[in-house]
């Protein structure tokens, strides 16, 4: 059973972001400080986790996370708006 990782996540989606984007997975695990195997491992999963969608597109999880967020911002957005206009309809009513 693995246990905790000592690296916390972002530093390991930085050192993985920095092999994808072309630097050599030993060079970047020595500046690192970090083993080259437990490097490979994170890009590894991280090319795993990346899926070829419909059209041979590659649809990467965390677009789909921001298309979501960016979904859910615009339905907050819609409610706000709503609330705003109830608040000034009541104030109004209020004031009669």
């Amino acid at each position: 059973m693995a246990g905790k990782s000592k690296h916390p996540e972002q530093f390991r989606r930085d050192a993985v972001a920095l092999v994808l984007s072309g630097r050599g997975t030993r060079e970047v695990a020595r500046e690192l400080g970090v083993h080259y195997a437990t490097l490979q491992s994170w890009v590894t999963k991280e090319r795993q986790v990346r899926q070829v969608g419909r059209g041979g597109s590659v649809v990467d999880d965390r677009d789909a996370e921001v298309r979501e967020l960016r979904k859910r911002v615009a339905e907050l957005e819609t409610e706000e708006e709503i609330l705003r206009k109830a608040a000034a309809y009541f104030a109004k009513e209020m004031g009669r």
